[in-house]
């Protein structure tokens, strides 16, 4: 028996549990022994990962967390690959690589959440106690918020959860949208000790984000004004609302009123998680942004690509705020069906706020290291320009890989046309087969040897206004020979000077996800694709430069990823349909 499957059987001592906007799901398996058995899922599909959290099969669109324990609760289809029959599974974990499946935690079995047991968050009332706040899906057309508590807080893993007999416990009010009423946020205590929680909703298609108060977790009051809103955006799914501390190394819990902080609002709207920073007054519920959404050009994201209804969640243990979020398909939904679903969860990111308090950064959390096995490193290699490098000696389709350069020849870089303010369209204009002064150069993963299949990961270096541009690309458009398929190119900018410091990229590649950070987490790319060549052991991984000056590799390191442990332990229960 292996150390995870031992540790199941082990007391858990606390569990801290945060709200989540995406999910798993698990399949029972029956055993001769109290019904109940661990058992290693399969891992039999090209496109399965090897160290990313996934479902055994279906569909599935969201997580969360809490201290020593890691929960995950997750949306989830138990009956097909397609959304549906929403549910809320649940996994844990000790590492945060490493997952059990338990049963389904809440399924749509009554009035209240009929149509759906939708996104929703955790929050820890005082004495530790979880307690979830989730929309039910009534109607098509109608949702509300609902509660559920554990059935028995002395069970470490928190396997049963009970409906509120108070359920719905938040309604809509006359001349807001019903159907547009969902995701409510964790909550977090102001100075008055009244819990606060967001819910997100369209009015005029505009974005909102209500502000609901309670002292019970049960009455809630509706604030008169939304926390924020927005004329610039439609519907807010899945919003976020956390502290991040100002020149700190560690995240802060989500009711710190600590004064030296500032306030990330997220949320998800035109397919993509975009937050804007800003001053909470927490006697008053006021806050004031610095940059509104899509406002002067501004455009943060915590993802460029294939990123979606995330969620954060404080570490206490390790004193870190976590992101989460669901990787989407870039196939047909016929194809879902025929993979039994492939929707995965991004690798947990740590986040920050960045030291000019413009942006967050993210890095993958460090018990990924813990997965690496064979290296491949070297220092001070030239790529000339047109060249193209292999990185042999490690697993190409299951590998983790930094690196980064720098150029001589600064000077040289091209000049930035004022009119390019879209990083996507010019990544899309300027791929990785147009060759520039400076750039692009950057890596080539999940390549086939003769290089028909790729995907690159790139940099451009521009000249604008007596200081340097750099670019950074996912070019997807090569990246599979099946017809059919998003191969869509995205890029952003990177606040980086290239005079004082490195261009440096961190790829995780794992056969169908390549998630990349560049400039130390300050912008970061996820790509999903389907590669027909260049599967398992005839993946390639390259360097490149196609510029017309060459660049210089600083250092380069790779490592082989061992493969994740995912096991079910779970009851048998009867199927609940609709």
């Amino acid at each position: 028996m292996t150390d995870l499957k031992l540790k199941v059987t082990m007391d858990l001592s606390v569990v801290l549990v945060v709200g989540s906007c995406f999910g798993l799901l698990g399949n029972g398996v029956q055993s001769d022994r109290d019904d109940e058995k661990l058992q290693s899922l399969p891992q039999d599909q090209p496109y399965r990962t090897g160290y990313h959290f996934q479902p055994p099969k279906n569909w599935m669109n969201g997580p969360m967390y809490y201290k020593g324990v890691y929960h995950l609760f997750y949306q989830y289809n138990p009956y097909a690959a397609v959304w549906g029959n929403i549910t809320w599974a649940h996994s844990i974990s000790y590492d945060l690589v490493n997952w059990i499946h338990l049963d389904i935690a809440l399924s749509p079995d009554d009035p209240f959440d009929i149509n759906g047991c939708w996104s929703g968050s955790t929050t820890f009332l005082s004495g530790g106690k979880p307690i979830i706040l989730y929309t039910g899906g009534v109607t098509m057309n109608r949702q509300v918020q609902n509660l559920a508590e554990p059935k028995n807080l002395s069970d470490p893993m928190l396997r049963e959860w009970v409906k509120s007999s108070h359920n719905p416990v938040i309604t809509h009010v006359d001349g807001m949208d019903s159907e547009n009423f969902r995701d409510p946020t964790t909550a977090w205590q102001g100075p008055d000790g009244l819990r606060r929680v967001l819910v997100g909703n369209e009015m005029n298609s505009h974005g909102r984000a209500l502000l609901y108060r309670s002292r019970d977790f049960v009455t809630w009051t509706q604030s008169k004004e939304p926390v924020h809103s927005s004329t610039r955006t439609g519907m807010w799914e899945c919003p976020d609302f956390y502290p991040v501390s100002i020149d700190g190394k560690n995240g802060v819990d989500t009711s710190s009123l600590d004064k030296f902080r500032k306030h990330v609002l997220k949320a998800s709207f035109n397919s993509s998680d975009h937050y804007v920073l800003g001053n909470y007054t927490a006697v008053t519920d006021n806050f004031s942004v610095d940059t509104d959404f899509l406002d002067n050009g501004s455009d943060l994201r915590y993802d460029y690509d294939n990123f979606y209804a995330s969620k954060t969640f404080f570490d206490s243990a390790k004193k870190r705020r976590i992101l989460w979020a669901w990787i989407q398909e870039s196939d047909s939904t016929t194809d879902d069906v025929k993979k039994t679903g492939l929707v995965y969860s991004h690798f947990p990111r740590s986040i920050l706020l960045s030291k000019t308090g413009k942006q967050l950064i993210q890095w993958p959390v460090e018990e990924i290291e813990k997965q690496r096995t064979v290296n491949v490193r070297f220092k001070n290699k030239e790529l000339k320009g047109g060249s193209v490098l292999e990185i042999s000696g490690i697993t190409a389709s299951q590998s983790d890989v930094e690196v980064s350069f720098n150029s001589s020849n600064l000077k040289e870089a091209d000049l930035l046309d004022p009119s390019w303010v879209d990083p996507q369209l010019l990544c899309s204009q300027k791929t990785a087969s147009v060759g520039g002064n400076i750039g692009p150069f950057g890596i080539l993963v999940l390549a086939s040897k003769d290089l028909t299949e790729q995907t690159s990961i790139f940099f451009r270096v521009f000249r604008s206004n007596e200081k340097y541009v750099v670019l950074m690309c996912s070019d997807q458009s090569r990246s599979s020979l099946e017809e059919g398929l998003k191969k869509t190119i995205y890029g952003a900018f990177i606040d980086i000077d290239p005079l004082n410091e490195m261009i440096s990229l961190r790829s995780l590649i794992d056969h169908s996800i390549v998630e990349s950070f560049g400039g130390e987490g300050r912008a970061c790319i996820t790509a999903r694709v389907y590669p027909k060549l260049a599967i398992d052991n005839q993946a390639y991984l390259y360097a490149f430069n196609n510029s017309t000056f060459d660049v210089n590799i600083s250092t380069l390191n790779a490592w082989s990823m061992k493969k994740a442990q995912i096991v079910s332990f779970t009851k048998r229960r009867k199927p609940h349909l609709n």
